[in-house]
């Protein structure tokens, strides 16, 4: 491998201008979030909420190359732990989004688990412990997602352990890890989402290199993660109160995390995220380019393209 080769490939997505769903009058509407994102300098988008942007592939594919833009990864949402039953109510949505991804010439899947509290409301829809048999059911869910993904599209499985969700701590991903296939499942290791769950970045990376396939950069606030976790908030008021803060006001320090993701001695992206929804439509621009040049000086071989 060349030197060149090896860097952190920067890049954003829909939910750094506010975006959560597919289809609401409080998010950026998707021209402008596009436009945006090439004003601000970047190559590389994550497509969001599928529904968000365009879902027919020849449309799609005119809107990013007018923009000079490509995709890394699509994202979806499952709740394996649940048991079999949820494996079909997954699927489908999964292999909409994997088919877009894949003709959009993206190579991963960013696979987020169901949250046990309401990512709006926060009200608890059910227990915030896993028993052993639904951590089971979790593992055997994600191993087969993950050779459906390989196997019918080519794209690999990105797991992003998340607030509010069963995998959050440190331990919870290590958990994860050891429980499934290498081959079939690696970490989307997002910084903020780890740091808000008391998680390492660093140490994940150091511990289980071979298993960060992929990079959600982001940080929290340190004074506003004391309240999260003095009052118990859940992850809703918690993003209501800014606990997701511009780099490089926040933790973990980025620039220590891009430089040992450079160690891996592998391209790797580092999709930018700051979750901020709702936000006002002329916030998030300005953040983008301040961001994206702050990553820029980051490590020494850190590039957007």
């Amino acid at each position: 491998m060349t030197e060149t080769e090896n860097k952190v490939i920067i890049g954003t997505a829909p939910d750094s201008w506010g975006v959560w769903f597919a289809d609401d009058p409080k998010q950026t509407p998707w021209e402008r979030f596009l436009d945006e994102v090439a004003e601000a300098g970047y190559k590389w988008i994550e497509l969001g909420p599928y529904g968000y942007l365009p879902t027919d592939p020849s449309r799609l594919a005119d809107e990013l190359k007018a923009r000079d833009l490509q995709v890394s990864a699509g994202t979806v949402f499952t709740a394996f732990h649940r048991g079999r039953a949820q494996w079909e109510e997954a699927w489908e949505p999964a292999r909409r989004v994997a088919e877009l991804t894949a003709a959009m010439g993206g190579e991963h899947i960013v696979v987020i688990p169901a949250m046990w509290r309401d990512d709006v409301t926060g009200q608890a829809v059910e227990n915030e412990v896993l028993s052993s048999e639904q951590w089971d059911s979790l593992f055997t869910g994600h191993n087969e997602l993950g050779r459906r993904l390989a196997e019918q599209f080519g794209l690999r499985q990105q797991f992003h352990s998340h607030a509010d969700s069963h995998v959050l701590t440190q331990e919870d991903i290590e958990t994860l890890l050891k429980n499934t296939d290498p081959e079939l499942l690696n970490l989307c290791l997002d910084t903020g989402h780890a740091e808000y769950g008391g998680a390492s970045s660093l140490d994940l990376i150091r511990t289980y290199p071979e298993r960060i396939g992929y990079l959600h950069l982001k940080q929290v606030d340190p004074g506003v993660m004391e309240r999260v976790r003095a009052e118990n908030l859940t992850f809703a008021a918690a993003n209501a109160a800014g606990v997701m803060t511009e780099p490089p006001g926040g933790l973990p320090d980025l620039r220590e995390v891009i430089e040992e993701v450079e160690r891996l001695d592998r391209p790797i992206f580092g999709i930018v995220e700051q979750d901020m929804y709702p936000v006002a439509f002329d916030v998030p621009l300005p953040i983008a380019k301040r961001t994206r040049s702050y990553l820029l000086s980051c490590g020494s071989r850190t590039r957007v393209s």
